[in-house]
């Protein structure tokens, strides 16, 4: 039995790029569009929050001569094209109804985000895609991830990281004696300064009580396991104790 009902996953841009860093590699797409077909078959409700980095991102205003609030409308449409290519691969395999909704509306190819539809679709079985973020620039994909999976009073955000399967003190791609988090709380994350999501997310994420993992995507089945009952990666919550797995083994 799942101990999680619905549950978000924040999907990075990054995530569905080949080792290139850029644009959309099949077998990427394939292998996430499986593990969001994985935890919707355990009767999870399933909302997918997804980025647009593999595209462009706003911090790369300044190197293009572009002004941050264009360069985020930029990445805002990337936001849409990996969503839509993400409904194409689910909808290749599996028969359950995929539905794209966006904060900035395209009403040809999605539907508008409206929070109660939203709701409606998942409550019926469907999986919902979300792009466009929340239709503002000045943001990245992290305030919105947390934003609509406390507007679609979800469970759990499941926080999907390329490269790195947990939180650590520091980078441990660089810092080898680097100290991995099983469990953590907000407060304690804020504390130590440490950079899990941008910090207005991070914020409103600790204010709302919003259950948190954050772990590798790479790794197979990983969200059917979270939406099981494993602490896979880091859990994120409002109280408790943090509890350390020691420094990083990457050999």
């Amino acid at each position: 039995m799942p101990r999680y009902s619905r549950a978000v996953l924040k999907l990075s841009g990054e995530a569905l790029a080949g080792e290139a860093g850029w644009g959309v590699d099949p077998n990427r797409l394939a292998h996430l569009s499986d593990q969001v077909l994985a935890v919707h078959d355990l009767g999870v409700q399933v909302a997918v929050v997804v980025g647009g980095g593999n595209y462009f991102r706003g911090r790369m205003a300044d190197g293009w001569g572009i002004g941050r609030a264009e360069a985020d409308n930029i990445g805002m449409l990337g936001t849409v094209m990996n969503a839509l290519m993400l409904r194409g691969a689910l909808t290749a395999r599996t028969d359950a109804d995929i539905r794209v909704m966006t904060a900035v509306p395209i009403q040809s190819v999605a539907e508008p985000f409206i929070r109660l539809r939203a709701i409606s679709h998942l409550e019926q079985g469907r999986i919902v895609i979300l792009a466009g973020g929340i239709g503002q620039p000045y943001v990245t994909t992290d305030y919105p991830a947390v934003q609509r999976a406390l507007e679609l009073e979800a469970d759990a955000l499941l926080v999907a990281k390329r490269g790195i399967d947990a939180v650590y003190d520091k980078d441990p791609n660089l810092h080898p004696d680097a100290v991995r988090f099983d469990r953590l709380t907000y407060d304690e994350a804020v504390a130590r300064g440490l950079k899990v999501m941008d910090t207005s997310a991070f914020v409103l994420a600790g204010e709302q009580a919003l259950t948190m993992h954050v772990f590798d995507i790479a790794q197979p089945g990983v969200m059917r396991r979270i939406c099981l009952g494993e602490d896979v990666g880091t859990l994120i919550t409002a109280a408790g104790r943090t509890v350390l797995s020691g420094a990083a083994d990457l050999s």
